[in-house]
């Protein structure tokens, strides 16, 4: 078996490392396998800057028409799954055609990248940052290799944060009123808000806030919307009365949040509701939802 991986397979290893990955913050990620794994951390608009080392199997040799490396920046459909959709790719070309006869290493380097949109890896979609060393062949199969990072974008506070005010009610049996102090919070933030009972004739068994995710891929008629619940926070448990005022206190640290993304290069969207649920002593559910807006702040 040893004897088939040598004749068959790559005639050398190949490594990517990044110049500063001792002291570079690390993000984790689960892959489809379940795993969780850590990779460097970049920001967008920083260089990325390593070394590709190439080093053939003791005792091999070989040609080759050209060595290079690519940054991608790719987004994934589960439901197209195989197809990328390239919306970065920068190319830098490490060698000219020639033959590997011992270990070579070639440093890279990507000034000042462009990454506007974060990674991110969702349930029908992924958006993944690679670097791509690419060995061509003439009479063989080209040699590749993948090196994955991941991208976070801070976002300025936004200069109007409005409260947001509704009303739920049902005519003659329920009217409430909720306020939230503002309408977009950063991933580390504080939800704090009031429930306001006008009028109670159903028997209210308990109320809770709900923090719903929406992810939103494709478009026009072929769009596929999955939502999952990422916290539910009791507020109430039991019945309450007329003139009674809740208050709401929820903190947003302890929950896996990414900022909001609308419209990701027209690939897929993700947002953000809080879900207001009432449910009475039979069972039935009463709610209201309302988009909010996260952003990551520095």
């Amino acid at each position: 078996m040893n004897y088939l991986i040598g004749a068959f397979g790559p005639p050398c290893t190949i490594s990517i490392s990044f110049a500063d990955a001792e002291t570079r913050k690390q993000a984790s990620f689960k892959k489809e396998n379940g795993q969780t794994v850590l990779v460097p951390l970049f920001l967008g608009q920083e260089s990325v800057v390593g070394e590709v080392r190439i080093e053939p199997l003791p005792g091999k040799k070989f040609e080759h028409t050209g060595v290079k490396i690519e940054l991608l920046g790719q987004i994934e459909l589960y439901f197209d799954r195989g197809s990328f959709y390239d919306f970065t790719s920068l190319v830098r070309e490490l060698d000219v055609p020639g033959e590997i006869l011992e270990r070579k290493t070639y440093p890279f380097e990507f000034s000042t990248v462009e990454m506007q949109y974060e990674s991110y890896n969702g349930v029908n979609v992924r958006l993944r940052y690679i670097l791509k060393v690419t060995i061509s062949r003439s009479y063989a199969t080209n040699i590749v290799e993948y090196k994955d990072f991941w991208v976070r974008n801070f976002s300025p506070q936004p200069e109007i944060n409005n409260s947001i005010k509704m009303e739920v009610g049902i005519e003659d049996c329920l009217h409430i009123e909720f306020e939230y102090s503002k309408s977009k919070y950063h991933l580390k933030d504080v939800i704090v808000g009031k429930i306001y009972f006008l009028l109670v004739r159903i028997k209210i068994k308990h109320m809770e806030l709900e923090i719903r995710r929406r992810e939103s891929t494709g478009s026009g008629p072929n769009t596929y919307n999955e939502s999952e619940t990422l916290a539910k926070y009791e507020i109430m448990d039991g019945a309450p009365v007329r003139g009674e005022s809740i208050p709401i206190r929820l903190f947003l640290s302890p929950y896996d949040l990414t900022p909001t993304y609308r419209n990701i290069n027209n690939k897929f969207s993700v947002k953000y509701y809080l879900n207001l649920v009432l449910v009475d002593e039979e069972g039935r559910r009463y709610f209201k939802q309302q988009e909010i807006t996260m952003y990551r702040a520095e």
